[in-house]
């Protein structure tokens, strides 16, 4: 794990990249060029796949699976005798896990008010009406592990918001038969993700994966309805998908590699530190991990146990490149300074390991989540601490919020107003609709005013 100075970080690991300006792996443009016949840009390609699936629905979902995933699936939803059959084939300690989490994440979100109002100091009624969204699509990433707890994180909130209808698509795993062929599958969903479906009261599950996934949840097809909103974190091409069906659904943002910054002082476990960098950057390899701290006595020490723990570690090959590329140690002049590299960097997941959190947390401006203390590590925060492991990244923490129930809920605006107060603030309007040349409006206005009105 490299070292840097404040300077230097803020020209490296902790200069933020724009989605546009990440570098495409040339194994990937290959592959484009494969499945595509010519060398096309990411944005490109997904526009295309787009147009396909909008175009020629079930069709197109069916190819896509086939070229992309290796599996021959029609689309359809996952008979609910297969769920039920996932959940009783976990172990009763994965069953347990997912349950107590779940119930924990329920807790923290029926702790979120969702409130309607009304007031009459307006004159007649005026006010907010909370509605949920109808039905949204929630993508959980399957990438090279399962996510049940992805699942668990964006569905309990859903529900809790009174969603209608919870659609989720994941990609189809990729199972080989005997002679190492591959086969088709009417379901090839991790079964650990179906049970987290069926914990988290999901409506509907489609072994679907990819910018079709998007496409299918954005377009509807003659199997898969449209949903109304669009959730998750996923690959390059499920951001650029997402990024390109706005308008036609809402999105929750556009999800980049996960981060986390650990702010610490001598008083951190240089093991606990370690532990926590490790964790972050074996999600893949453009996950970043970095320490903030004045201590270089502490660095030193995280850095020799950073050696010596990924040793130990099954994914050592990712947490290499990630801690390579995108992670390091950060000497600051003191916690001051780091807490301000940090507010800059504006991190998805923010530890202070620190023996006085609550005084430094007062000076944290843009986090997705701040973790108090050694305590409350950031694993805690992935499975079950309470709020959504879904937290904004790439710097987004600037202007967005974890995932939470107001996601998933809209305001309707209602307007109620008694006759006194339209006939005293109608003239104000019309001035205003004067000013900006809308003779019309005006005249509505003030037609209210007159005393031969009906």
């Amino acid at each position: 794990m490299k070292q840097y100075d404040p300077q230097t970080a803020r020209q490296t690991i902790l200069k933020r990249t724009p989605p546009d300006e990440f570098p495409v792996s040339a194994r990937v443009m290959d592959n484009i060029e494969k499945l595509f016949g010519e060398r096309l840009t990411a944005e490109a390609a997904v526009t295309r796949i787009l147009k396909d699936v909008r175009t020629r629905g079930d069709a197109a979902l069916q190819d896509w699976t086939k070229r992309l995933d290796s599996l021959d699936l029609k689309p359809a939803p996952v008979s609910t005798a297969l769920i039920q059959s996932a959940l009783d084939s976990i172990t009763s300690a994965q069953r347990d896990a997912l349950e107590k989490a779940a119930a924990r994440v329920e807790a923290f979100h029926k702790k979120q008010p969702l409130t309607s109002w009304f007031t009459n100091e307006l004159g007649g009624t005026v006010g907010q009406i909370i509605r949920p969204i109808q039905r949204v699509g929630l993508y959980v990433p399957g990438g090279t592990a399962p996510l049940p707890s992805t699942v668990l994180m964006s569905a309990i909130p859903a529900r809790v918001a009174g969603v209608k209808e919870i659609v989720v698509v994941t990609p189809p795993k990729k199972m080989q038969n005997a002679e190492g062929g591959m086969q088709n599958q009417n379901s090839s969903i991790d079964p650990i993700i179906l049970a987290a479906c069926a914990v988290a009261g999901v409506d509907e599950i489609y072994p679907l994966g990819g910018a079709q996934a998007i496409a299918a949840l954005a377009y509807g097809t003659e199997t898969i309805r449209p949903v109304d909103k669009i959730f998750g974190p996923g690959n390059l091409f499920v951001t650029l998908a997402k990024r390109q069906v706005y308008g036609v659904v809402g999105i929750d943002g556009l999800a980049g590699p996960t981060e986390t910054v650990v702010i610490a002082d001598d008083s951190a476990n240089p093991s606990w530190v370690a532990a926590d960098l490790l964790a972050q950057a074996e999600h893949d390899l453009l996950a970043s991990a970095i320490l903030l701290t004045p201590s270089q006595t502490l660095i030193q020490k995280v850095q020799a146990e950073v050696a010596n723990q990924i040793e130990q570690r099954s994914r050592a090959d990712i947490i290499v490149a990630s801690l390579e590329n995108r992670g390091g140690a950060v000497l600051t002049h003191d916690l001051a300074e780091a807490v301000d590299l940090a507010n800059e960097y504006a991190p998805e997941h923010l530890a202070l390991s620190v023996t006085e959190p609550w005084r430094w947390a007062e000076k944290v401006n843009n986090a997705g989540g701040v973790f108090m203390g050694e305590h409350s590590f950031e694993v805690l925060g992935d499975y079950l601490a309470g709020p959504s492991h879904v937290m904004p990244t790439g710097g987004s923490a600037r202007f967005a919020s974890p995932l939470n129930v107001w996601d998933f809920v809209k305001i309707v605006s209602l307007v109620a107003l008694d006759d006194k107060t339209a006939q005293a603030v109608g003239p104000t309007a019309a001035t205003l609709a004067q000013s900006e040349g809308l003779d019309g409006h005006a005249n509505a206005a003030l037609l209210r005013t007159m005393d031969d009105r009906p």
